[in-house]
């Protein structure tokens, strides 16, 4: 929902119907503005002719064979289409992982999104309406949504005032009051962006997609390390640590052969000293170029971290059969173009 076209459709109302309006969309979650029973009819009728309750359109729904995992896939006012992931955790953990972007820039050439290419940015009112999407469908369950991450299509801080607007949003006690402790940002290492990040008074949690702990072999998995290198980057991560006193997720796939050697996690042991640092593991799941590390080698990989006093977790994975893992949002249902 568009907060902006909500403030103007009620203008000239008093300001208690504002808030009534917002809590029937952020806190009685409804789906459509007849719902909203807390409104006169006149002003349902006029609101849902102004002011629709979502930009989204659900074009494809799928959940993975154990069932924790469920895939949306939206289409956009402009026709472009973006993919949004519900991960059910053990116990009552709800995370919905977003889209910022239609696309993404970065090439990372283990990101299946990457290949896309960036088609535009999400609005604030794109970012939020995928979070109330899920939160509606949890909200039949009698479930919630406990959790969000930035760690779908697109790079956040490429958006950053949309993201961090919608971020506000979700934060807000009146709007989804999702803690901010409880929402996190990944970047590829915009440094500009962690720097923004630095000074938000916000406690949202901030990840890193490092993959590498050496300049040669970033720049040949992350293109954006050459102009981010980690001479740039660690720095900019130190300086953020340093601020806000918060721990900092260094997120990293295992490549068969490439990244999963003894002699690279030493490389990466020596680099993640911080107290606050803490490295997050994950399976890579095939998109292309590249072979997931044997599950022997990933293990041996995290004992050495451990045995060298590095904070770190292998983190399960969600969904990779219906292609809703880590790098593998690709969005199969975006409409052809005329050439």
């Amino acid at each position: 929902m568009d907060i902006a076209k909500l403030e103007a459709a009620l203008a000239a109302e008093k300001p208690y119907r504002l808030a009534q309006a917002k809590d029937a969309v952020y806190r009685q979650l409804v789906s459509s503005w007849e719902e909203a029973t807390s409104l006169s009819e006149a002003l349902r009728v006029k609101l849902a002719a102004e002011v629709p309750i979502s930009s989204l359109e659900e074009v494809n729904r799928s959940s993975s064979a154990r069932g924790d995992t469920t895939k949306i896939a939206f289409r956009l006012a402009d026709g472009n289409v973006i993919e949004t992931v519900l991960m059910q955790h053990y116990g009552d953990r709800n995370t919905v992982c977003v889209s910022s972007q239609a696309g993404c820039p970065m090439k990372c050439a283990f990101c299946a999104t990457g290949t896309m290419g960036l088609k535009r940015n999400l609005t604030t009112e794109e970012i939020v309406d995928q979070v109330l999407h899920f939160a509606r469908l949890l909200d039949e369950r009698g479930e919630r949504v406990s959790n969000m991450v930035f760690m779908g299509m697109g790079e956040p801080m490429h958006n950053y005032d949309a993201v961090m607007a919608a971020v506000r949003v979700i934060n807000d006690p009146k709007g989804l009051a999702l803690g901010a402790r409880h929402i996190s940002i990944s970047t590829c290492g915009i440094v500009a962006g962690i720097a923004r990040m630095t000074e938000e008074k916000l406690q949202v949690n901030l990840a890193i997609s490092l993959h590498a702990p050496n300049d040669e072999l970033r720049t040949r998995l992350m293109p954006v390390n050459r102009a981010y290198p980690l001479s740039k980057l660690m720095p900019a991560v130190e300086a953020y640590v340093a601020k806000t006193r918060r721990k900092v997720m260094f997120e990293y796939l295992l490549i068969d052969g490439l990244n999963d050697t003894p002699e690279v996690a030493d490389e990466l042991a020596a680099i993640m000293r911080h107290p606050l640092y803490h490295v997050n593991l994950i399976k890579y799941h095939t998109t292309g170029a590249f072979i997931s590390s044997p599950f022997d080698r990933r293990t041996a990989f995290m004992d050495r971290l451990m045995k060298q006093g590095v904070s770190v977790t292998h983190r399960i994975t969600f969904g990779e059969d219906i292609d809703a893992a880590c790098g593998q949002l690709a969005n199969k249902h975006q409409k052809k173009t005329a050439a």
